[in-house]
C-alpha cells in the first residue's frame, strides 16, 4: 500500500481563476474530464455511532472511509473505494462494481460480497457485519482535474459541494441534493515522493494555508 502526500487549501473565486490559468500552462487536463471538468457523486458509509465522522472531527491520525463513486452519472463505471489517512499521508484502494452489485448494497443485501474475489468487497462486507457500516449520505461536487507525470502529481479544484443529507438513493439521477452550507472552493494537491518546484510555485497562493477540510464532514452539516 503506497501512501501519498496531500495538501488542501480553501480558496476563493479570484484564486480559482488564477489557478486555472497557471495550472493550464504547466499541467495536462485529466483525459476523463469533459470541457475541463467532471461531476462526482459519492455515497459515504458510516457506522450507527458515526465512527468515520467522529474520527475526522477529533483529528484521529489513522482513519479510513468507504464510499461508492461515479463520474458524470455514468453507471457503467461505478467504483467502491476505501480512502485511508495516516497523519498527513493518504492512500486509496478501489475496485469496480456493476450497477446490480451497487444496487444490492444500497438495498441492504451485501451477502454476495462475502465470497467475492475482490478483497475490498470482502472487507466492506466484514465491516458492514461487524461494525454496522451502512450508506450514510450522498456527496456531490464539480471537479477540475490536472495531472503532471513527474512526481505523479494530481491537482484538483473542487466546488459546488452539495449534500444528499440522509438520502442514499445514489443511483437515482433525480435525487435531491442541497448546497452543503457555506462550502469553500477547495484546492487539493497530491503527489508521491516529491513535488516539482514548477507545480509548487503554480499552486502557491499568498495567505492560503493547508487545511483539513472534509467534504463528507461538510455534507453532514444538517445531521
Amino acid at each position: 500500500m503506497k501512501y501519498r502526500h496531500e495538501w488542501k487549501h480553501e480558496i476563493n473565486m479570484a484564486d480559482h481563476l488564477t489557478l486555472r490559468m497557471r495550472l493550464s500552462a504547466v499541467m495536462q487536463k485529466d483525459i476523463h474530464a469533459i470541457n475541463g471538468k467532471y461531476e462526482i457523486r459519492s455515497l459515504y458509509f458510516d457506522t450507527p455511532s458515526d465512527k468515520a465522522l467522529r474520527e475526522k472531527t477529533d483529528g484521529v491520525n489513522r482513519r479510513e472511509k468507504f464510499r461508492i463513486r461515479l463520474y458524470n452519472a455514468d453507471t457503467s463505471r461505478i467504483q467502491l473505494e476505501k480512502k485511508s489517512k495516516l497523519n498527513n499521508l493518504c492512500t486509496k484502494e478501489s475496485c469496480l462494481l456493476s450497477e446490480n452489485e451497487a444496487r444490492s448494497i444500497l438495498a441492504g443485501n451485501p451477502e454476495w460480497m462475502k465470497d467475492c474475489d475482490r478483497p475490498l468487497c470482502q472487507e466492506l462486507y466484514y465491516k458492514m457485519r461487524s461494525q454496522g457500516l451502512r450508506p450514510k449520505t450522498i456527496v456531490e461536487y464539480t471537479r477540475e482535474p490536472f495531472v503532471f507525470f513527474p512526481g505523479n502529481v494530481r491537482v484538483t479544484i473542487d466546488y459546488n459541494i452539495r449534500t444528499g443529507d440522509f438520502r442514499t438513493d445514489f443511483l437515482n439521477p433525480d435525487t435531491l441534493t442541497l448546497p452543503a452550507g457555506e462550502s469553500p472552493i477547495l484546492l487539493e494537491v497530491k503527489w508521491d515522493e516529491f513535488l516539482p518546484d514548477i507545480i509548487r510555485d503554480a499552486v502557491t497562493i499568498p495567505g492560503r494555508r493547508v487545511t483539513a477540510f472534509s467534504k463528507y464532514e461538510q455534507c453532514r452539516i444538517y445531521g
